[in-house]
């Protein structure tokens, strides 16, 4: 099998097991904060599930990354696969006993699902030429959009097998995610032969085993040698903590007006949509136009998706379906953009590196924002949160233009 041969089966794989995982990852999206507010019996914490599942994503992220670094890309999907299924079982049973506690160790496992969707978008450029390399990430980032925006909407027939199992209503789509899970780490496991990454070493004359040292050290020299991946870095991480700061809240901001769980899982849908759904058109947009240029537009479309969902009412609004679709779609290009930058510098021998410190980086930040989302809420008001979540958007306009006058490629 050439290179050419092996990086379309390798896309077709990853987005077959995108479709499925996403499920597995989504569908409880719109029911966590609920279901950590009944266990915590306090709105302020309702956010806690949610930031630990982010938390999660960011340990997770460094740890699969070094064994991909060792084992390549194959092992450590499966491993995030398989731990994620685990921690949407545990949440399951953290509903049945009433322990938040054991919610939110769930919650941390269920962060490797999301880990592993993060290493599959860098999978998928290994063997891509650097003229496609954003077409072919964003491909990837694509696939998520079938199962990510059925995962939310799958909540009411998650609640029909809750009431078949017994066990409470807010766990149902727990149950039923881990399921997708699972085929998604039996579809990597099955079909990702050769593996790219070792594969595209191979191709490239360097050594299957990492060079000596530490990842995080080895990720932190590279980003002394080339600067535009700390900016990167920034951008990531700050755009994915303004959405899910505000995401995370919007579930109780609609509960607080009386919308139906059903029409949160539409709004959840929809932001999702705007999440995956265009990346394609993103990844042609950052290969045509340049990295910089499209993360610029991701910071714009951000900005403008804050304000409409500042000015949103409690309960259903068109407001908050217009706020959280542009929310999606500028978390599309600033991370469609922001991840190819990454890829397109990190050098080969250290490259699962760069990308597990850049996803730690980019899981802590958001696991910050989620986390205080709920205080500010609590106290200040839904409002408030997405004037202040502008501030992380500033900080990506600011990286668009330095990357642009560090010259990255288009």
């Amino acid at each position: 099998m050439n290179l050419e041969q092996a990086q379309r089966r390798t896309i077709r794989t990853l987005m077959a097991a995108q479709v499925v995982g996403a499920v597995g990852i989504t569908i409880g999206i719109a029911t966590a904060s609920l279901l950590a507010r009944d266990l915590s019996g306090s709105e302020k914490l309702a956010g806690l599930s949610q930031t630990a599942q982010v938390l999660g994503t960011a340990g997770w992220a460094f740890l699969l990354a070094r064994l991909m670094s060792r084992r390549g890309r194959r092992v450590g999907l499966v491993t995030g696969y398989l731990l994620g299924a685990a921690g949407a079982l545990l949440a399951v049973v953290a509903g049945v006993l009433g322990s938040m506690s054991l919610l939110l160790v769930g919650a941390v496992f269920l962060g490797a699902t999301s880990a592993a969707n993060s290493g599959s978008r860098y999978a998928a450029t290994d063997l891509a030429p650097a003229a496609h390399r954003a077409r072919s990430l964003s491909t990837v980032v694509w696939a998520t959009t079938i199962g990510a925006v059925a995962g939310p909407n799958l909540t009411g027939p998650a609640g029909a097998l809750a009431d078949r199992l017994h066990i409470p209503e807010l766990t149902g789509p727990f149950a039923l995610g881990s399921i997708g899970m699972l085929a998604a780490a039996l579809v990597v496991g099955v079909f990702l032969r050769p593996d790219p990454l070792l594969l595209s070493r191979e191709a490239a004359g360097v050594a299957a085993t990492p060079p000596q040292g530490t990842s995080w050290g080895r990720a932190i020299e590279a980003v002394r040698e080339r600067p535009i991946l700390g900016q990167a870095m920034a951008a990531m991480g700050c755009a994915h903590a303004a959405m899910v700061a505000v995401m995370v809240m919007t579930p109780l901001h609609m509960a607080h007006g009386g919308a139906e769980l059903r029409v949160i899982g539409i709004v959840i849908s929809v932001h999702v949509l705007g999440m995956f759904a265009f990346s394609p058109v993103v990844g042609w947009l950052a290969d045509r136009f340049g990295r910089p240029q499209t993360l610029a537009v991701g910071g714009v479309l951000l900005a403008i998706s804050l304000v409409v969902c500042a000015d949103s009412p409690d309960g259903s609004s068109w407001q908050i379906f217009v706020g959280l679709f542009l929310l999606g779609l500028g978390w599309s290009f600033a991370t469609v953009s922001a991840s190819t930058m990454v890829a397109d510098h990190a050098p080969l021998d250290a490259r699962t590196d760069v990308q597990g410190v850049s996803d730690l980086v980019t899981g802590v930040t958001a696991a910050a924002a989620g986390g205080l989302a709920g205080f500010v809420v609590g106290e200040w008001g839904y409002a408030v949160l997405s004037l202040l979540a502008g501030a992380l958007v500033l900080v990506v306009l600011g990286a668009a233009l330095r990357t642009r006058l560090a010259g990255s490629p288009a």
